[in-house]
């Protein structure tokens, strides 16, 4: 009878662990509402049918290995994406930030007192300043800003506070530190994709609460915003996301106190702690966002709950989404016509929030 006692103890003890402290606030009340695409097109370009087939040799890379080697052979896959990055106009320069490699990349006639830290995406296990050059060259060209990306630790060989432990530390370091060597800046901006967009609205709610010198912006390109997985879209597009969808897909089906725990035990901390979930966070007082997403893709509504929020906090958050598009499409900006549109609208985000132009914006 003991252990009937006991196991009905524990059961009580795990149920209360996970309804209490697992589970975060209810953010079912942030979604809804109209949805306004970018653009009128009812089908994605013909380019993005081709962009599917280049898109199976990161799938292939992971299928194809044998277990223990899958995650490392598709790590050498996502960098090798970064071949396809037109260099030829691009000064590269690795770099030491405070113990955390990383590169700076400026285009002719870049300021290195404005400056750009970009931290890539790749589920927080790959990627590297390499596999997203795509997306940091064309940043430095249309921004006119040095542009530092940081290859922080990676999962599972590291924790993963620690990638956001690195960023931090690039934070504090860009500051003062630019291409040329110590300066201090005259803008910031923090950008970053899928992970690193979660790190990106991570790290500007951190360097608040800090009361370090805030970003000038911020730009978040597909951010996964709930380590919880409570986004309705994170069930109901997993079959029109061809990038997560085959990842993630199998994960989304478990029962949601399971999930839970899977997060838990993956993070080993909170799955709604706002260092891993800035959704979850005080979203006052934070820089202006502008967030990309895909109506296509599972984290969509990652990205419209944090940009209905922040609003609602009183911060300025702007969400653009496409209708058709693979998870970070802006990662194929050389063959995309819809990447290079969306490079077009951050082109104009950039150039809003300027310094020099807001104050002519205050004055006028």
């Amino acid at each position: 009878m003991s252990w009937v006692l006991g196991v009905g103890a524990l059961i009580a003890v795990l149920w209360a662990f996970t309804r209490f402290y697992l589970r975060g606030e209810d953010l079912s009340r942030f979604d809804g509402g109209p949805s306004a695409p970018i653009g009128d097109e009812l089908e994605p370009s013909v380019e993005h049918y081709e962009v599917l087939q280049l898109l199976s040799r990161l799938t292939d890379a992971g299928s194809g290995a044998a277990r223990r080697n899958r995650l490392t052979s598709m790590r050498v896959a996502m960098d090798n994406m970064g071949s396809e990055a037109d260099l030829r106009d691009i000064e590269l320069k690795s770099v030491d930030v405070d113990g955390v490699p990383g590169e700076w990349l400026r285009a002719p006639g870049s300021d290195p007192d404005r400056r750009l830290l970009y931290l890539h995406g790749g589920a927080f296990t790959m990627g590297s300043p390499k596999s997203h050059r795509v997306i940091t060259s064309k940043l430095a060209r249309i921004s006119g800003m040095a542009v530092l990306a940081v290859d922080y630790r990676l999962m599972p060989e590291h924790k993963r506070l620690d990638c956001l432990t690195d960023c931090q530390t690039a934070y504090r370091w860009i500051l003062d530190n630019g291409p040329e060597g110590p300066a201090p800046l005259t803008e910031l901006v923090v950008a970053g994709d899928s992970a690193g967009g979660n790190l990106t609205l991570a790290i500007i709610a951190w360097a608040r609460d800090e009361k370090l010198r805030p970003a000038n912006a911020a730009i978040a390109l597909s951010p996964a915003t709930d380590s919880a997985f409570t986004s309705p879209t994170m069930v109901s597009n997993v079959a029109t996301d061809h990038m997560l969808g085959p990842m993630l897909g199998k994960l989304t089906r478990l029962p949601r106190s399971l999930l839970l725990w899977v997060s838990f035990l993956n993070a080993r901390t909170r799955p709604c702690d706002p260092r891993v979930s800035p959704v979850y966070g005080d979203l006052s007082n934070l820089p202006p966002t502008l967030i990309h997403a895909s109506e296509a893709e599972m984290l969509l509504d990652d990205a419209r709950r944090y940009t209905r929020k922040a609003t609602e906090a009183g911060s300025e958050a702007t969400l653009e989404t496409w209708r058709h598009m693979l998870h970070v499409w802006h990662a194929f900006e050389y063959q995309l016509p819809e990447a290079k549109e969306a490079f077009e609208h951050i082109a104009r985000f950039l150039e809003l929030n300027r310094p020099a132009q807001l104050e002519q914006s205050a004055s006028g």
